[in-house]
């Protein structure tokens, strides 16, 4: 998650404004050659080659498609159909878990826990969201059915943080600047 965030940071400190130029931005930087990259095979290389999947670096060099296509979408739409903030997250995340091939599904459970993850998370969307009775039920489901494989779906948890990063950084009042010498701004 941190890699997401600090590209997205990065990006957003270019001074991009809305979420897709943002992402864009990252984008353009995941891009760049990383020479301090890991020579070491970590677990998400290793599935993304078994597995054939793009994993988290193809996500930053595509853009976050999960997040600006799906997420952010998903997460606005909840809200305005009057589902609580926790709920219209929760949406958010099943939306991504239902669309992606999270790694981190991969390497715990294999086939098998991505499949049970991406079904679930469209039965609980199915049945309207997690703010009805029978998309909690759903939910509640899925939840034992993951604990059971031992999976998480943590790619997916990663682009639910940068979905609610960008989410907050386009929909927040700017603040006021402070103006002094550094000095008179840290002292307390």
């Amino acid at each position: 998650m941190h890699k997401a965030l600090g590209l997205l940071v990065s990006a957003a400190a270019t001074g991009a404004s809305s979420s897709e130029a943002v992402a864009y931005r990252a984008r353009q930087l995941a891009c760049l050659p990383d020479e301090s990259a890991p020579r070491q095979p970590s677990n998400g290389s290793q599935v993304i080659q078994r597995y054939q999947v793009s994993g988290a670096r193809g996500e930053a060099q595509a853009g976050f498609p999960h997040v600006t296509t799906i997420g952010l979408p998903i997460l606005q739409r909840s809200r305005r159909k009057g589902s609580s903030e926790t709920q219209a997250r929760l949406d958010a995340l099943l939306a991504i878990m239902a669309n992606l091939d999270d790694t981190c599904l991969l390497h715990r459970g294999g086939l098998a826990a991505l499949n049970r993850a991406q079904s679930g998370a469209a039965a609980v969307l199915a049945a309207r969201g997690t703010a009805t009775v029978q998309g909690w039920e759903l939910l509640q489901r899925l939840d034992r059915d993951l604990l059971a494989l031992n999976a998480s779906p943590g790619g997916s948890a990663d682009l639910l943080a940068a979905t609610l990063f960008l989410d907050f950084m386009v929909n927040s009042p700017p603040r006021p600047r402070k103006r002094g010498t550094l000095h008179e701004l840290t002292k307390n």
